[in-house]
């Protein structure tokens, strides 16, 4: 019986680096003819579909945006580099680009829907219905009846959340939320249409709703008491109720009139 031939061990080492450098040099040749097809002018881009939201778009905007930065061809344009680009334009809140071949690209466009004011009404920072805030120059007619919404502004969910909880305790009442703010110390202070400023103070946003029902429900019979007198300002921060300043009214009794001084004697 014969036996087997045994290869020396520097021979059989010789043989897997030789298979090695095969297999790089193969994989460096495929890499080589890849980036050389890659690059052929057939594969060149020669335009983008825009689809989704474009309310607020236009050619010449997305094209301010996109400008010489938009690199590569239809194989090697860098898709998230593409979709950071349109995410930057004004109003879009999310971009899904894909390729659409043989040499476009394919964008669908979310656009935020504004809902409020951040800070101050025409501040160019505005508030989205899931409560981001984003920058943008509105000028569409609602806005001159959005509200104005103010805090930390990585609190603006919150704060959004609570103002769609309160706007329609106030709205039973006949009355409209125009401001809602949490300051730095966590406390709750609200506008409402005419002026009235109201103090809701600190807690859970479910207290802070139980404040505003009670008051929306017996400050209007308080009112009719008086005459139905503006109201200024109400604290609603006292556990069993609240205190109000009326136009008008004062809870001051005049000072009694001085008393004669007593006779002189001499």
């Amino acid at each position: 019986m014969a036996k087997p031939l045994v290869i020396p061990l520097d021979v059989r080492l010789m043989g897997w680096a030789a298979n090695s450098l095969f297999a790089v040099l193969l994989v460096m040749g495929l890499g080589t003819v890849a980036w050389w097809v890659a690059r052929q002018p057939v594969w060149t881009l020669t335009g983008i579909t825009v689809l989704g939201d474009v309310e607020h778009q236009s050619a010449v905007t997305l094209r301010t945006h996109l400008g010489s930065r938009l690199e590569g061809t239809f194989l090697t344009v860098d898709l998230r580099e593409v979709q950071r680009l349109f995410e930057a334009a004004p109003w879009v809140r999310q971009a899904r680009v894909q390729r659409e071949f043989p040499n476009r690209l394919r964008v669908v466009l979310e656009e935020h829907e504004a809902v409020a004011w951040w800070g101050e009404a025409g501040s160019g920072r505005l508030v989205n219905r899931y409560g981001e805030v984003f920058e943008a120059n509105p000028e569409d007619v609602p806005a001159d009846r959005w509200s104005e919404l103010a805090g930390p502004a990585d609190r603006a969910a919150q704060v959004y959340a609570l103002y769609l909880a309160l706007a329609p305790v106030f709205e039973r009442m006949g009355r409209e939320l125009d401001r809602l703010e949490l300051n730095a110390r966590g406390s709750w202070k609200a506008v409402l249409d005419g002026g009235t400023r109201l103090e809701l103070g600190r807690g859970e946003p479910e207290a802070i709703v139980t404040r505003a029902q009670h008051f929306a429900s017996t400050v209007p019979t308080l009112a009719l008491r008086y005459g139905q007198r503006e109201i200024e300002t109400a604290d609603l921060r006292y556990p069993n109720g609240y205190a109000l300043r009326m136009r008008g009214v004062t809870t001051l009794t005049a000072p009694p009139p001085a008393r004669p001084a007593p006779p002189t004697t001499r």
